[in-house]
């Protein structure tokens, strides 16, 4: 029995993990493809930004594949193998702050997965306009450090110079990958897809230790702050709240998304932001069936939990109306 493909998308918050992720399934029509997406913080974003598709999707959240949800991936890809569907390849999206090397680990030892999977390929995507403030983070360093692929994202928004020193930045740190120039993370699928690009004595000589158990534990400083709340928002106060917050807290804040339900608006309105630099956009129309959700995820160092809640309640427009 042939195996199955597997191949892993990883890079630092807002590279553009989920948009390449929405590339390739869209350049991918036809195929059975089952996507495991994972988010550190406990309410899922990126599970909502997939294209519509028929592909299974299966969202692991409030922690790391590398640590606090390994488990969960294991038994999830368990329950994939063990359905009875045919599927023609896996795509694993990770968190932001995952470290390859124990998902690695866990193709490789668990008797399951290393007996119907094949790692195909680690594809790291590299945030052109944010990397170098990256770059002192442990998880950044190893997802680049382990990839097959580098592709170098967001190259339309920063100078040729900046973007060919960068290429040297990531073949020091990596010169066994391809680097690909990338713009919103489109990139032809044949060359992160069924490429053939892992090899385990590459990465056991980047990694000795690789195969031996280890935890993997994230710099403390940093946390996720998760609002999931009911209600319309005042577009106007909300993207007020949010300007000034970027300003106040933006080197700090590594990572910002969310799905908003602005009053008056039949579309759900889709929004991320890495450190000072935000974008939004509309999204699907709201399901008459489904109660509307405001969605929003903060990663950054040192949080305030309390602060960013009593600022995203007094967008809200019966709050407004309440205090006045």
């Amino acid at each position: 029995m042939s195996k199955v493909k597997t191949t892993i998308l990883t890079g630092f918050l807002g590279a553009g993990k989920t948009t390449l992720l929405n590339n390739l399934l869209a350049k991918s029509p036809g195929e059975r493809i089952a996507v495991i997406i994972n988010e550190y913080g406990e309410v899922g974003i990126d599970g909502q930004l997939v294209v519509e598709t028929q592909d299974e999707i299966v969202e692991l959240n409030n922690g790391c594949l590398c640590c606090t949800v390994r488990s969960d991936l294991i038994s999830a890809i368990r329950g994939l193998i063990g359905s009875g569907r045919r599927l023609d390849r896996i795509i694993i999206e990770t968190s932001g702050l995952a470290d390859p090397a124990p998902v690695i680990q866990s193709f490789i030892l668990d008797e399951i997965l290393s007996q119907h999977l094949q790692l195909d390929a680690i594809v790291t995507i590299v945030d052109a306009r944010h990397i170098e403030r990256h770059l002192g983070l442990d998880e950044a360093m190893e997802q680049i450090s382990f990839a097959d692929v580098l592709l170098l994202n967001k190259i339309d928004l920063e100078p040729e110079e900046k973007i060919s020193n960068l290429e040297t930045t990531l073949r020091r740190l990596n010169p066994l990958a391809r680097i690909i120039r990338t713009q919103s993370s489109a990139v032809d699928p044949a060359l992160v897809l069924d490429i053939g690009a892992f090899d385990l004595k590459n990465i056991l000589s980047l990694d000795p230790n690789l195969l031996d158990e280890h935890d993997h534990e994230h710099d403390r400083s940093i946390g996720c702050t998760a609002i999931r709340e009911g209600g319309a928002l005042d577009q106007v106060a909300f993207n007020g709240w949010l300007t000034k917050l970027v300003q106040a807290i933006g080197n700090d804040l590594f990572r910002v998304k969310g799905v908003l339900n602005f009053s008056g608006e039949a579309r759900r309105y889709v929004f991320h932001g890495v450190h000072m630099t935000l974008d939004g956009r509309p999204g699907r129309v709201w399901s008459p069936s489904k109660r509307r959700l405001n969605e929003i995820v903060f990663i950054g160092r040192n949080l305030d939990e309390r602060s960013l809640r009593d600022g995203f309640m007094n967008c809200l427009v019966q709050e407004r109306v309440l205090a006045s």
